[in-house]
């Protein structure tokens, strides 16, 4: 069976900007049907606004076409969880957002470069006690270069 993993949205920024990246090799294992992803409203929104910044567009060059293929990708690919946004546990609201569909969305793996939700060992504990294991890009590419090995 495959895993199911809710991506950060630092994770889908960083993928698209800089493909060959760890990111990048997540997306890939993605498209090869390696997991399922879940997302959520409140996190396409996110990625689109992140990735709308001039600055970004201006640095990598992409379009704002680029931006709703990539949107669009994830929409088609992932199991899409609405949240009621009432978790008040982290400091950052989208953290809250991003932590909420993982639990509602039976995530077996939050996956983030974000150290506000890595290092929070009572934000860790509190996932782990909904079955969602909050990892790094790396630990995740390892999870799946053994699963693939089985």
């Amino acid at each position: 069976m495959r895993p199911s993993a809710l991506l950060d949205s630092n994770v889908w920024v960083s993928a698209f900007l800089k493909p060959d990246g760890p990111p990048g090799r997540v997306v890939a294992a993605l498209l090869r049907g390696d997991f399922t992803v879940i997302t959520s409203p409140a996190q396409l929104i996110e990625i689109t606004d992140v990735l709308s910044r001039p600055k970004l567009r201006r640095r990598f060059g992409f379009s704002p076409g680029d931006v709703q293929a990539l949107v669009g990708l994830i929409a088609e690919r992932a199991i899409l969880v609405s949240i009621p946004r009432a978790l008040r546990l982290c400091r950052d609201p989208d953290d809250n957002d991003i932590l909420e569909a993982a639990i509602l969305g039976k995530a077996r793996y939050l996956v983030t470069r974000d150290d506000d939700l890595k290092r929070d060992l009572d934000l860790v504990h509190i996932a782990r006690g909904h079955g969602v294991y909050v990892v790094s890009v790396a630990q995740f590419l390892k999870r799946l270069s053994r699963q693939r090995r089985r």
